[in-house]
C-alpha cells in the first residue's frame, strides 16, 4: 500500500508551492522592519557591501523562527481557501473523505517544520544572534562618513559639536563654522569660530584633518583650578588665519569579538541556558549567604550572635529593653551628642550604600535569571506556534472558502497582530517578574490553542461559524432587542378577511391585554423566589401572542394600506422573556444563589416585564385604531376602501 496517496500528493504540492512564497514574503517583511530599527547605523557609515551582506544574512537567520508561524498561517489559509473556492474540498467530502483526513499530509509536514524550528532556535539561532549583536555593536561604534548638514549642529564626531552655516558640495568647503570642542574633557571646553574650513579624511583613514581659515579660538585658562563659579573667569583668545587639527577617526571596520555576547540568554542553546540558570541561582544564593555571614560575624564581635532566628528576635528585644538609649544620650555633652549623631549618620549611610549595592547586584542577577527562563521557554513556544497557526489557518480557510491574497492576508495579519500583542505583553510581564514566567511566555499559546481547536471542530462538522445573521440574532436576544414587522401588500389575495369577526376578536384581545396588565402588576418588581426557584410558565401571554399573530395573518390579506401600516406597528412579543433568565431550572437556581449574578438577572427580568406592559398597551391602542379604520372605511364604505 502506498504511504503517500495521489490525493495527499496533490494537497501537499498545492501547499508547498504557496508556503515557499508566503514564508519568504514574511521573512522579507520582518527583515525590512528589523532593518528600519537600525537604519541610523546603516546610513552614512560607509559600510562595504560585504558588511551589509553579513548584516542581512544574520538578520534573516535570527528572524526565521518568527517568520515560520506566519508563513504557515498564510499558506494554510490560501491553500484551503482556494480548494474551498474551487469546490475541491466539497468534492473530497462528497467522496466520503473527512476534513481531518484532508489535512493529514499538511499536518505531518508542519510537524516536521515544528521540529526544524526548534532545532534552528536551539543551534543556529543563538550563534546568528551572537554574530549579529557583535556586528550591530561595531556599526554603532564606527565613526560616520562626514555628511555635515547645514544650519544645525552635527555631533557625530566624538568630542566635537560642529555647526556649519553653508557648505559647497562641489569643493567641500564649509562656511560660517562654529565648533564646540570637548575633546580634552568638559573642564577644557574650547570654542572656535571661523569664516571657512574643510574637513577630510587622511589617507590611512585613522584621522580627520580639520583645516580652518580666518578664525578665533576661545579657551578657559582656569580649567584645572576647580573654581568655576567665579563671576570672572580668565580665558585665552587666539586669532589665526589658517589652522590644522587632527581628530582621531577610525575609518576602518573591525568587527568586535562575538564571544563578548556569550553571556546573553538569547545567544545560548537549551544546555547553555540550563547551566546559566544554575550559575545564577548559585550566585544569588551565595550573595544571600555572604550577607548572612557578614551580619553573623558582626553579631559575634559584639557578643550577640544568636543560635537561631527565634534567638535573634529575643536578643534584639533584650538589647532594646536593657539599654536606656535616651537616658545615656541625655547624659552626654552637646559636642558628644553631635559626634554621636554624626557617627550614627555616617554608619547608617555606609550601611545604606552597602545594602543598595547588594540590592543592585541581586536585582541584576534576578533579572538575568528571568531572561534565561524566558528564553528557555521561547525555544518551545515559537515551535508550538507553528502547529497552532496551522490548526487556525487550515480550518479557517475551509470555512471562509476564499483564496488569493485578499481576504486571507487580512485575516492572517489580524490574527498575527492579536498573537503578537498577547505574546509581547506576556513576555514583558514575565521578564519584569510581575507574572509567573511560564504563564507569561505561554499565554499566547494558551489563548490561541482553544481557538484553533474550536475552528477545527467546526470545520470538520461543516458548521456555519461566520453566519452574520446568526450572530446578529444572538446579540439582539442578549441585549433584549427586537426586529420590526415588515408586512407588504399582497399582489394576489385568495381569501378576503372577515372584518366583522376580526373587529370582535380585536376587542376581545384588547380586553384580555388590559385585564392581564391589571392582574399581574407588571410595573412592580418581580418575585426573586419565583423567578429563580419556583418557575411557572406564563400560558396567558403565550395565548395572547398566538391570538395576535393569528389576527395579523388574517389582516395581512387586507387591501387597505392604513390597516397594513397599523399591522407593522404591532410589537413582536417574546412570551418567556419576562419569566426566567434561562430555560434550564438548574442554571436559574445557580444564578439565583450567586447574589450579584442573581440581582443582575432580577433587574433584567424586570426590564422585560416593563416592556411587556408597554407592548400590551401598544396592542390595545393599535387594535383600537384598526377597529376604527375597519368600521369607518372598510365596512361602511367598502367601495371607497377598494
Amino acid at each position: 500500500m502506498r504511504i503517500l496517496k495521489r490525493l495527499d500528493a496533490f494537497i501537499l504540492k498545492a501547499y508547498l508551492q504557496l508556503f515557499a512564497g508566503t514564508f519568504f514574503v514574511c521573512l522579507f517583511v520582518y527583515m525590512m522592519q528589523f532593518t528600519w530599527r537600525y537604519i541610523d547605523e546603516l546610513i552614512g557609515k560607509g559600510l562595504s557591501t560585504e558588511v551589509l551582506m553579513q548584516f542581512f544574512w544574520y538578520t534573516g537567520l535570527t528572524l526565521v523562527p518568527i517568520s515560520l508561524p506566519l508563513g504557515i498561517l498564510l499558506a494554510s489559509l490560501i491553500t484551503f481557501g482556494n480548494m474551498g473556492e474551487r469546490l475541491e474540498l466539497l468534492s473530497m467530502k462528497a467522496a466520503g473523505i473527512p476534513l481531518l483526513r484532508i489535512l493529514t499530509p499538511v499536518f505531518f509536514f508542519v510537524v516536521i517544520l515544528t521540529g526544524c524550528s526548534f532545532y534552528f532556535q536551539n543551534n543556529i539561532g543563538p550563534e546568528a544572534t551572537k554574530q549579529l549583536a557583535a556586528l550591530v555593536w561595531t556599526m554603532k561604534q564606527k565613526s560616520p562618513e562626514l555628511d555635515i548638514p547645514e544650519g544645525q549642529f552635527y555631533s557625530e564626531i566624538p568630542g566635537y559639536n560642529l555647526y556649519v552655516e553653508k557648505k559647497d558640495t562641489k569643493t567641500g568647503m564649509l562656511y560660517g563654522v562654529m565648533i564646540y570642542s570637548t575633546a580634552g574633557g568638559y573642564e577644557d571646553t574650547q570654542i572656535v569660530l571661523a569664516d571657512s574650513g574643510r574637513l577630510q579624511t587622511t589617507a590611512d583613514k585613522t584621522f580627520l584633518q580639520l583645516t580652518l581659515y580666518n578664525g578665533e579660538r576661545f579657551r578657559n585658562m582656569d580649567a584645572h583650578s576647580g573654581n568655576m563659579m567665579r563671576a570672572s573667569v580668565p580665558y585665552m583668545r587666539e586669532t589665526f588665519s589658517r589652522e590644522v587639527d587632527l581628530i582621531p577617526f577610525d575609518g576602518n571596520f573591525n568587527v568586535m569579538d562575538a564571544s563578548l555576547f556569550a553571556s546573553n540568554a538569547a545567544t545560548k542553546n537549551i544546555t547553555m541556558i540550563t547551566n546559566g540558570i544554575d550559575s545564577l541561582n548559585h550566585r544569588i544564593d551565595s550573595t544571600g549567604h555572604a550577607l548572612y555571614a557578614s551580619q553573623l560575624t558582626m553579631a559575634m564581635v559584639r557578643g550577640e550572635a544568636p543560635a537561631s532566628k527565634r534567638d535573634s528576635v529575643r536578643v534584639a528585644k533584650a538589647i532594646k529593653e536593657s539599654l536606656p538609649f535616651d537616658t545615656l544620650f541625655a547624659r552626654l555633652s552637646i559636642d558628644q551628642q553631635r559626634n554621636a549623631l554624626r557617627n550614627a549618620q555616617s554608619k547608617v549611610s555606609q550601611l545604606k550604600a552597602e545594602y543598595d549595592f547588594r540590592q543592585l547586584i541581586s536585582n541584576e542577577d534576578c533579572a538575568a535569571l528571568r531572561l534565561h527562563f524566558v528564553e528557555w521557554h521561547k525555544k518551545y513556544t515559537l515551535s508550538v506556534a507553528c502547529l497552532i497557526f496551522f490548526f487556525i489557518g487550515a480550518p479557517l480557510g475551509a470555512i471562509i472558502r476564499k483564496g488569493g491574497l485578499g481576504v486571507p492576508v487580512i485575516i492572517s495579519v489580524l490574527i498575527f497582530i492579536f498573537y503578537y500583542i498577547i505574546n509581547v505583553s506576556g513576555e514583558k510581564m514575565a521578564k519584569s517578574g510581575q507574572w509567573f514566567i511560564p504563564f507569561g511566555v505561554w499565554l499566547s499559546s494558551m489563548v490561541l490553542a482553544p481557538i484553533g481547536t474550536f475552528l477545527t471542530v467546526k470545520a470538520n462538522k461543516d458548521s456555519v461559524v461566520f453566519n452574520i445573521e446568526g450572530y446578529r440574532r444572538f446579540f439582539m436576544r442578549l441585549f433584549g432587542l427586537r426586529e420590526t414587522r415588515k408586512l407588504n401588500r399582497k399582489e394576489v389575495i385568495i381569501e378576503t378577511p372577515d372584518y366583522p369577526r376580526i373587529v370582535t376578536d380585536l376587542q376581545t384581545l384588547s380586553a384580555q391585554c388590559r385585564a392581564y396588565s391589571e392582574r399581574y402588576h407588571l410595573l412592580r418588581l418581580p418575585s426573586y423566589w419565583r423567578i429563580f426557584f419556583r418557575y411557572r410558565p406564563d400560558t396567558q401571554v403565550r395565548e395572547l401572542n398566538d391570538q395576535l399573530e393569528t389576527l395579523i395573518n388574517e389582516l395581512h390579506n387586507s387591501t387597505d394600506n392604513m390597516v397594513l401600516r397599523y399591522l407593522n406597528e404591532y410589537p413582536i412579543i417574546n412570551p418567556d422573556a419576562h419569566t426566567r433568565p434561562f430555560q434550564s431550572a438548574r442554571l436559574n437556581a445557580i444564578a439565583g444563589m450567586l447574589l450579584p449574578v442573581g440581582l443582575f438577572f432580577w433587574f433584567y427580568i424586570w426590564r422585560f416585564r416593563l416592556r411587556l406592559h408597554r407592548d400590551l398597551k401598544e396592542i390595545c391602542d393599535i387594535s383600537d385604531n384598526i377597529i376604527n379604520r375597519i368600521t369607518t372605511k372598510i365596512i361602511n364604505e367598502p367601495h371607497e376602501s377598494q
